[in-house]
């Protein structure tokens, strides 16, 4: 068992040779990362072979004087099992004390120095002083001179650890520092991977445990308790560097905490396996004290330690190999001694080892410095050991040796090369984007540079022609030069002006005051003149003439200079401010009638009403619309029109106060507005003197003609309408009083923004209400008026809204009218009745339906298709289809109407005019019309019984059809009074409430059996 713990603790030491190679190549640069894992694997060869051939005799072998030993070279031989192991175990500590060195100076000592350094400390350094404190342990009787003096190091916090911090604190001596490492930045040198780092020393604290554990020579019972003191040193180690470096620096310094960690394990290892787990947690802690102002003490004598190894175990070494005296149980030391006793054998161990460790190192180094420069060139350092020594690049020396290149030949046209897929091919690649970049901004450079050179070659010419005055004045203003441009603009030449007053000779009071306020302060402030700006002036010539100029401030002496110059750069901007005048106007007035167009309207308007926000009064805006006017230009011509608006705009100016406004909005259409305390009574006044105005004829190419105009009036009663609003409602207003017959004014009112929004509603609407079977059709029947029976339908189209309800028809009907949808529904509608009258013929009924149809699509050329269509599908009688038009749809052309109508006729469609005698269409004209039915409209029937006029118009509309041979269909009938009187006049046909309601096509069977007896009639 003792055998198998004592291989079992030399192979966990064996893992702290892969704990050091992680932790030294993580806390050095990339680019001498593969130099110190060779090396470490080298070093732990070298001194294995060492000891195995020399080392171990000179250790354990027969002593002579305590001094050295003198047997068992080459080791191994005869040796018994317990030997062999221990042997293994003792090569194990011996590598460790090697690594040590070659960790502390990594990054600039050359590989065979390496070697060297191993070969010192291997053969003349550590077998010695293992065997003054160790010589004898194999054979259980102390034999070196410390050791019989009662000097205790358990597991060598001096033997391996302050041996290997002496021997590199004199190799660190002798090579020197990192280039770089103690600049004036004072920068510490970065490790390549941290986590690599962190990773060795915990496997560094793994293979402690064989450190310490195995260091008994077999598996005894205190075993357990030396591995927890090494774990709770290691602990406290680790928080007290943290809490130092905190406390000093203000941040976490994570290789203080993998320094702290070890400096426990180091400053444990001598005194483990004598003292109680709170000593050792004392010893940890303090351990990791001394870590931390150790290498503050490095720095400040500028040693560089590339990984922390003389902090962690030379002085942590000593520490502990301290603490075995102050610390440990005297019956465990078991060497006789008293605590004072103790410590001074403690302390004669750690000098003689030191002094004879480093006096020995540092000779033997710096005689082989002398024969073999130890050290790597500085190029070498630079490049990187990985290369220098190895011939190995990686990825970031490949990447930085481009850059190298490009820096060197100055040619940064090639890429550098990119590996896919890393981190470093990222950065590669992002570094040629920057180089494109920057290439291109080289060469934007490289051209302003050299059209600059150009330039300059024609500086004193341009300066002697320049167009503009280049002024040079001193800091009290004296004028130093004064090119001829300045001559030519001030009208006084340059003999005269020199060593004068600028501002004084060329500026009236209140400018020059700020002028000069700008100059004290070296035109850096200020309401005056401001340097590197467009500043705009005005300047006196020599005659007193003022102009406005633009002046440019530049200071032609340093700034830091003690006597300053500025150069005054003017130019004459007279005719650019005259020319801005004009394109302000140009930008504000309506070019051909002089009056302010839209843009200037509207910022003035928005002032206006703002300034009436705070202080009490109304902005009224009158729109105006002229009448008629696309028929002036129809017929007269745009030359006319043109005249005709600037007349129009002439009149408007007449009637308005100095403080109104009068704008051309576009077209024919004008904007009036006026401000103050202004009501509604003002507003209509206004408005008739505009109308009164307006209507005196006017002669356009010898045409005597009358202007009529429509005026919207709108009100903003203390700024309350913003001025979009505003306008929108005198538009409503201008629309209404169109409505109203024109040549009249419309007050705006709420109501008329309720009808537009109802209005753009229905218009959203009515394209969701086609798709989703909103419109349905109900039938009005028509009744004789002699037998009281159903002689026919009108189809009446309706909208039921899923959630308005019922939408009237006069509400969405003339919007169908006005939009894109009215043939489109007209099919629809054509469609619905041919099909239904199908259905009724199928029950036996054959009674003709009227469809309205509207002027718009009577005279689209689809209509007659269609209708043919519809009819042929289904095998429909043409005479079953009647197709009512309003007489004012046939008004606005009646050759077209008559055409489109006759179409009609000639595939047996009965023609009705409806609504007939509210148009204005002549009698003549219904002449010519081609049509079977008038229907006189309800307005006339309402009161045909009893008011004189309306009998009067029923009894000649119905004449006048009789006359003609037309049928009669009265419109509206709702009592027997009205259809008695029609009756007795002739009429043929009625239908209205009397009868009965538009009712669903469902219900129309009933309606038709039911006999006429039992009809309303």
């Amino acid at each position: 068992m003792n055998i198998f713990w004592i291989l079992f603790g030399a192979m966990l030491v064996f893992v702290m040779q892969a704990g050091f190679l992680c932790l030294e190549s993580g806390l050095v640069r990339s680019k001498n990362s593969i130099n110190v894992a060779a090396k470490n694997i080298t070093d732990f060869i070298i001194s294995s072979t060492l000891f195995w051939a020399f080392g171990f005799a000179l250790m354990f072998g027969d002593s002579y004087n305590g001094l050295i030993g003198t047997g068992s070279f080459f080791f191994g031989g005869s040796a018994s099992p317990l030997q062999l192991s221990i042997f293994l175990f003792q090569m194990m500590f011996c590598g460790t004390a090697a690594t040590l060195v070659s960790g502390a100076v990594a990054e600039r000592m050359s590989y065979p120095g390496y070697i060297i350094t191993t070969v010192i400390i291997s053969l003349l350094i550590y077998p010695v002083v293992g065997h003054w404190a160790w010589g004898g342990l194999i054979n259980g009787a102390a034999a070196g001179w410390l050791a019989v003096s009662g000097f205790v190091d358990f597991a060598g916090s001096t033997v391996v650890h302050s041996v290997g911090g002496w021997v590199a604190l004199a190799a660190i001596i002798v090579i020197g520092p990192r280039i770089g490492r103690f600049n004036q930045d004072k920068r510490h040198i970065p490790g390549s991977n941290i986590p690599i780092a962190m990773l060795g020393a915990l496997l560094i604290w793994f293979g402690w445990f064989g450190f310490n554990g195995g260091s008994t020579l077999a598996w005894t019972d205190a075993v357990p308790g030396i591995l927890l003191n090494t774990c709770l040193a290691a602990f406290w180690g680790g928080i007290a560097a943290i809490v130092i470096k905190y406390m000093s620096d203000g941040y976490i310094d994570i290789s203080q905490i993998i320094n702290g960690v070890l400096g426990g394990l180091v400053a444990i290892t001598a005194n483990c396996h004598v003292v109680s787990v709170v000593d050792a947690a004392m010893i940890g802690g303090i351990a990791g004290i001394i870590v931390v102002y150790s290498s503050n003490l490095l720095e400040y004598f500028k040693l560089d330690d590339a990984i922390g190894v003389i902090p962690v175990h030379l002085f942590a070494g000593i520490w502990g190999t301290i603490a075995v005296a102050l610390f440990g149980d005297p019956v465990l030391l078991d060497t006789g001694l008293t605590k004072p006793e103790q410590l001074t054998t403690q302390f004669i161990g750690i000098i003689v080892i030191g002094l004879y460790s480093f006096l020995t190192a540092f000779i033997a180094l710096s005689l082989a410095n002398k024969v073999y420069r130890l050290r790597v060139s500085s190029e070498a350092e630079i490049n990187g050991l990985n290369v220098s020594e190895h011939r190995v690049t990686t990825e970031v020396f490949d990447l930085l040796t481009a850059m190298n290149q490009q820096q060197i030949q100055s040619d940064y046209s090639s890429p550098v090369p990119v590996e896919p897929f890393t981190e470093v091919g990222q950065i590669a690649q992002e570094y040629n984007r920057v180089i494109d970049k920057v290439q291109q901004e080289i060469q934007e450079r490289d051209r302003a540079f050299n059209a600059f050179k150009e330039s300059e070659y024609r500086n004193g010419a341009i300066l002697e022609a320049a167009m503009d005055c280049i002024i040079t004045i001193n800091e009290q203003a004296h004028i130093v030069t004064f090119n001829p441009a300045a001559e030519q603009c001030f009208g006084i030449t340059a003999g005269m002006v020199l060593g004068e007053h600028f501002f004084q000779l060329f500026m009236e009071d209140e400018p020059r005051a700020k002028a000069l306020k700008s100059l004290s302060q070296g035109f850096t402030m200020g309401e005056g003149l401001v340097l590197k700006r467009h500043n705009i002036c005005n300047l006196t010539r020599y005659d007193k003439e003022t102009f406005p100029a633009e002046i440019v401030v530049t200071q032609t002496t340093d700034l830091n200079a003690h006597r300053k110059q500025y150069t005054l750069h003017i130019r004459d901007i007279t005719k650019q401010v005259k020319l801005q005048n004009r394109l302000k106007l140009l930008a504000y007035n309506d070019p051909l009638t002089g009056l302010y167009n839209r843009t200037y309207l509207m910022r003035t308007l928005e002032r206006l009403i703002a300034k009436h926000k705070e202080h009490t009064g109304s902005v009224v805006l009158m729109f105006l619309d002229l009448d008629q006017f696309k028929r002036i230009n129809d017929t007269l011509g745009h030359n006319a029109g043109d005249i005709l608006l600037r007349e129009v705009a002439a009149r408007l100016k007449t009637i308005i106060r100095d403080s109104d406004l009068v704008a051309r909005w576009g077209g024919d259409e004008f904007v009036v507005v006026l401000s103050g305390q202004l009501d509604e009574q003002a507003a209509s006044k206004k408005a008739n003197e505009i109308l009164k105005v307006m209507r005196d004829p006017i002669t356009l190419l010898d045409n005597a003609l009358t202007v009529l105009t429509s005026i919207g009036i709108a009100i903003s009663v203390d700024g309350e309408v913003n001025a979009d609003r505003l306008l929108q409602h005198a538009d409503l207003a201008m629309y209404q009083a169109k409505s109203n017959g024109r040549n009249t004014y419309s007050l705006f009112l709420p109501q008329m923004e309720q009808e537009a929004q109802l209005h753009s509603w229905i218009e959203n609407e009515l394209p969701n209400a086609m798709l989703n079977h909103q419109l349905y059709l109900q039938y009005q029947p028509k009744v004789c008026c002699v037998s009281n029976k159903i002689v026919g339908f009108e189809a009446l189209l309706r909208w039921q809204h899923p959630e308005h309800g019922f939408v009237s028809p006069a509400e969405f009907i003339p919007v169908i009218e006005n939009t894109g949808l009215i043939i489109t529904v007209g099919e629809w509608v054509i469609s619905q009745v041919t099909q239904q009258l199908a259905h009724w013929r199928q029950a036996g009924i054959n009674l003709p339906v009227a469809v309205n149809i509207s002027g718009y699509h009577l005279h689209s050329p689809t209509l007659v298709p269609f209708l043919e269509g519809c009819l042929t599908e289904h095998n429909l009688d043409p005479e079953l289809i009647e197709v009512e038009i309003t007489e004012g749809a046939l008004t606005g052309n009646s050759e077209e109407s008559i055409n489109a109508m006759q179409a009609l006729k000639k595939i047996h469609i009965k023609l009705a005019i409806d609504d007939f005698g509210t148009g204005y269409s002549s009698l003549s004209y219904l002449k010519k019309f081609p049509v079977d039915i008038l229907k006189i409209d309800r307005a006339f029937v309402r009161e045909c019984y009893s008011n004189r006029d309306d009998a009067a118009i029923c009894k000649a509309i119905i004449s006048l059809a009789k006359s003609l041979e037309l049928e009669i269909v009265a419109e509206g009938v709702e009592n027997q009074a009205q259809l008695s009187f029609l009756g007795f006049q002739g009429c043929d046909v009625y239908q209205g409430f009397y009868f009965s309601k538009a009712i669903s096509a469902d219900e129309v069977a009933a309606l038709v059996m039911m006999p006429a007896a039992n009809s309303p009639a």
